[in-house]
């Protein structure tokens, strides 16, 4: 096995106990892991986003392409940065209102096309549908759409709190009621099976990681990181221990 995947084998193993120690407690194990994660995290992500603006977006497309028209938005990124510098802050807001108001223009028609009339079309079908006989059918399709239509009056009378809740609109508002239980609970149930599927894929990687091609990495590890965190435990326990002796 090439010596790279041997290595990254071992990195992923000991990376990943290191977050799966704070199951424990807090520990420096845990805190090494969770600072590499954060720093390599941030470092790629600036890393990708300076070589994707500034060489894919900007640098290649105005020498090779001679696209200077460029220069305008890299002064508009540049204003930015005067953020920092007190005397000339106020050209930030200069790119500020333009970010503003590009992204506004940009996001709001697609937030009222995806969240109002996306869900109005979903919930305005047809109930019946006409077979070749002429005779109007019930459908699952149809049944589908009914429990939609039902679903999105009784939540939304169940919020509409200008009219007390009394006699038939008790009723209504309790049907509303279940729908949102059933909406949270099938949010929540696919969060927590997300989760678990990712426990999962890092106990396959674990017990991978703990065959011989690997150099049993993950038993290895998983010995040195539990004697650590005992031995670790052991002497931060002591000057506890001492204080409450001088003290009593």
């Amino acid at each position: 096995m090439p010596g790279d995947i041997l290595l990254g084998g071992w990195v992923a193993v000991g990376l990943t106990l290191f977050m799966y120690s704070f199951l424990y407690k807090d520990n420096p194990f845990f805190k090494l892991g969770e600072h590499l994660y954060i720093g390599v995290s941030m470092g790629y992500t600036l890393v990708r986003i300076y070589y994707d603006t500034m060489v894919k977006s900007l640098y290649s497309p105005m020498v090779q392409e001679g696209r200077w028209w460029l220069i305008l938005p890299a002064t508009l990124g540049i204003l930015i940065l005067a953020r920092f510098i007190p005397r000339i802050s106020w050209l930030s807001r200069i790119s500020f209102a333009f970010i503003v108001g590009f992204g506004s223009g940009v996001a709001i028609p697609r937030i009222i096309s995806s969240y109002i009339l996306q869900q109005i079309q979903g919930t305005l079908k047809p109930l019946v549908q006409a077979s070749s006989s002429g005779l109007h059918i019930f459908t699952w399709s149809n049944f589908n759409a009914f429990l939609i239509l039902v679903g999105v009056v009784t939540v939304l009378f169940y919020f509409f709190f200008s009219v007390q809740h009394r006699g038939i609109g008790r009723g209504v508002s309790r049907v509303g009621i279940y729908f949102l239980m059933v909406s949270f609970g099938a949010a929540f149930g696919y969060t927590v099976m997300a989760r678990m599927s990712l426990l999962i894929g890092r106990f396959d990687d674990l017990l991978l990681y703990s065959s011989r091609s690997y150099g049993y990495a993950t038993i290895i590890l998983l010995a040195i990181i539990a004697l650590s965190i005992a031995l670790w435990d052991t002497l931060s326990l002591r000057p506890k221990k001492k204080e409450e002796e001088e003290e009593a």
